[in-house]
């Protein structure tokens, strides 16, 4: 089973959209998918006409402990996929769970069991939050491969450099086999200058590893969500639709060791400049008490990581 979670920490760059309409064209080519809704928000359970309020099991109920993954997963016929949902419940549970041994680790645990007990499934795709707390560790720790959505605006970028040290530290001590195999580029208005040239730089920044397939800017899709329904049954013939099922077609036939984003190692401090070395290696050494060694980068990265810990 491939394992991927969509994420970025901005809110509204196609995270859910790209969760429900990835699952759905995988679904139509037979392939067998579990979507999983870990945000407090529960968009992707409203998406799919889900009521949240009346919910009873939803992935709360797994990492409190009370069910497995199985006894939660529900089944949408009309879609072709199924799903676990979500509900405000969840917005607690970094706090409830911030006590518990493993606490990064309890989603792992819950699709490793659904592994043993289901084998069947070929994806399972998981809808994360916008933020890089406790709820998002868990996804990035169950998953091999993230899919990163990126607006194909002037902001693009801004944030996602947090992200990726976020994901290379729990690469390092929780998920070695953490791997970005997608940036998937969204809402690209072909017609501006604009969205051309900060394509442009997406591909530049994240090589080979930006998905072929562009999202392109469609009403369609906005309004799915209001009709319970994914693109493909609310309007089959539109671009949206297209492009997610072209989008599908090159993640079924993508091979991940070949499209591994290689996330950057912690920078070493420059060297100074000659003309500075020169200099001071005229100047007597000063008295005094030896100075202070730069601050580790492992080290602050690692203070980083704690801040989002919760």
């Amino acid at each position: 089973m491939r394992k991927i979670a969509v994420i970025n920490q901005k809110g509204g760059v196609g995270k859910t959209t790209t969760v429900v309409n990835l699952a759905a064209a995988l679904a139509r080519m037979g392939q067998r998918v579990l979507a999983l809704d870990i945000d407090p928000q529960a968009n992707l359970s409203v998406h799919l006409n889900i009521d949240v309020a009346t919910a009873e099991r939803t992935i709360y109920e797994v990492l409190s402990g009370t069910f497995s993954l199985t006894d939660v997963i529900q089944t949408l016929p009309d879609e072709g996929f199924d799903m676990v949902s979500s509900n405000i419940d969840l917005a607690g549970a970094e706090i409830e769970l911030v006590s518990q041994m493993g606490r990064e680790t309890i989603l792992r645990d819950a699709v490793d069991a659904l592994c043993k007990s289901s084998p069947d499934y070929d994806f399972l795709i998981i809808d994360c939050p916008p933020s890089l707390g406790l709820l998002t560790i868990n996804s990035l720790t169950a998953v091999r491969e993230l899919f990163i959505p990126l607006q194909v605006q002037f902001f693009a970028l801004q944030g996602v450099t947090k992200l990726l040290e976020i994901a290379n530290l729990v690469r390092s001590r929780l998920n070695p086999d953490l791997e970005i195999t997608g940036i998937i580029p969204q809402m690209f208005d072909q017609r501006t200058k604009l969205s051309h040239e900060v394509l442009e730089e997406i591909h530049t920044f994240f090589k080979n590893t930006v998905t072929n397939t562009v999202v392109r800017s469609n009403i369609r899709l906005a309004e799915a969500p209001s009709h319970g329904k994914s693109i493909f049954r609310h309007a089959p013939s539109s671009f949206g639709a297209a492009d997610y099922q072209a989008l599908a077609e090159e993640v079924l036939n993508m091979v991940p060791q070949e499209r591994v984003y290689q996330m950057p190692e912690i920078p070493e401090l420059p060297p100074e400049p000659a003309a500075e070395q020169t200099q001071k290696s005229e100047e007597p050494p000063a008295e005094g008490p030896p100075s202070e060694e730069p601050k580790d980068k492992q080290l602050e990265v690692e203070e980083t990581f704690m801040k989002h810990e919760v």
